[in-house]
C-alpha cells in the first residue's frame, strides 16, 4: 500500500508540472516567441514598377527613407496604398494597377523595415502613422493631387484607420482585414476583455515593445475614429468571425460615414482574388461617391 500511495504522490506531482509547464508555455513562451517574429526581416525582392509607376523614395519626420512607387492622377485623386505584415508594394500590384486603370493615383508604400525601406522592422506596424504621414506629404506636394485615400490590407487598413485622426487630408479609407495592433485595441472587443483571454496578449505586446524599442500606437484605432470625419469601407472575410467582429466595432464606430463588406467564402485579404469583378466596383464606387458627396456638400 505504501508503494501504491508513493506511486499516486508522483503521478500526481508530474501532472501538476505539466500543467505549470504549459501555462509557462502558453503564457510566456508562446506570446515572447510571437514578439520576437514581430522584428524578423522581410525580403527586399521587388520587380520592376507596374507600367505608368516610377520609383520614388520617401523621408519620414525621423529621417527614414521610405521605398514606394508612384503614379499620378487623372481624375485628381491620388490613393496610399499599404501592405499587410511582413510583405510589401510588390504584393499589392495588383490593386496598384486596379486603381490606376480608373484614373486614380496611386502612392504604394513600402511601410519601414518592409520591402527597400530602411528603418527598423515591427510587423505589427506601431510606427505606420509617421510613414503614412510622409506620404501624406509627398502628395500634398504633387501639383495634380487635389484630393487623397487611402487603401491598406491588413496591418496596412490598420496603420491608415490608426492614423485617420492625425491625417484629415485622407477623406476616405478603404481597410480590408483590418483588427487590431497592439492589447488596448485588442481590448476593445468586450468578449476579449477577460483576463483569461487577454492576457496573452498584454505579454505578447509588453514583450513587442521590448524587442522593438517602439511603443504601442496611440490614439488606438477606436479612438482615431471617432475623432476623424474621414469615410470607411471596412472589408472582412466571410470565413474569419474575429475579423467580422472588429469589423463591425469599426462600422459601428463611423456610423454613417462607414460601409461594412463581409465577402462571402473569402480568406484574409483574399477578397480581390476571391470575387475580382464585384471588389473592384465596390472599391471603385466606394472611392468616387466618397469625393462626390464631399464635393456636393
Amino acid at each position: 500500500m505504501k508503494h501504491l500511495f508513493v506511486t499516486r504522490k508522483h503521478i500526481i506531482r508530474i501532472f501538476m508540472a505539466v500543467i505549470v509547464l504549459l501555462l509557462v508555455a502558453i503564457y510566456f513562451v508562446f506570446p515572447t516567441m510571437m514578439a520576437v517574429g514581430v522584428t524578423l526581416p522581410t525580403g527586399e525582392h521587388t520587380g520592376e514598377p507596374p507600367t505608368g509607376f516610377t520609383g520614388v523614395i520617401l523621408t519620414a519626420r525621423d529621417d527614414v527613407r521610405l521605398a514606394a512607387w508612384y503614379a499620378a492622377p487623372q481624375n485628381g485623386t491620388a490613393i496610399i496604398l499599404l501592405h499587410g505584415s511582413g510583405n510589401q508594394r510588390e504584393d499589392v500590384r495588383q490593386h496598384s494597377v486596379m486603381l490606376r486603370n480608373h484614373g486614380f493615383g496611386v502612392l504604394a508604400l513600402d511601410l519601414r523595415g518592409h520591402g527597400a525601406s530602411e528603418g527598423q522592422i515591427n510587423r505589427l506596424g506601431w510606427k505606420g502613422t509617421v510613414d503614412v504621414g510622409a506620404a501624406v506629404e509627398f502628395l500634398s506636394a504633387q501639383a495634380t493631387v487635389e484630393r487623397i485615400g487611402g487603401m491598406g490590407l491588413s496591418m496596412g487598413g490598420e496603420v491608415l484607420l490608426g492614423a485617420a485622426s492625425d491625417y484629415p487630408e485622407i477623406e476616405a479609407i478603404v481597410s480590408e482585414g483590418a483588427t487590431y495592433r497592439s492589447v488596448d485595441e485588442y481590448t476593445s472587443l468586450p468578449t476579449n476583455r477577460p483576463f483569461h483571454r487577454s492576457m496573452v496578449s498584454h505579454i505578447f505586446s509588453f514583450m513587442a515593445a521590448v524587442f522593438t524599442q517602439d511603443a504601442p500606437p496611440h490614439p488606438t484605432i477606436v479612438d482615431s475614429l471617432q475623432a476623424s470625419s474621414t469615410r470607411f469601407l471596412f472589408i472582412a472575410a466571410g470565413t474569419i468571425e474575429d475579423e467580422i467582429a472588429y469589423n463591425e466595432l469599426f462600422q459601428s464606430i463611423v456610423d454613417s460615414r462607414g460601409e461594412l463588406w463581409i465577402i462571402p467564402n473569402a480568406g484574409h485579404t483574399g477578397g480581390f482574388g476571391s470575387q475580382p469583378s464585384a471588389y473592384e466596383q465596390r472599391v471603385v464606387d466606394f472611392f468616387m461617391s466618397a469625393y462626390a458627396s464631399q464635393q456636393e456638400g
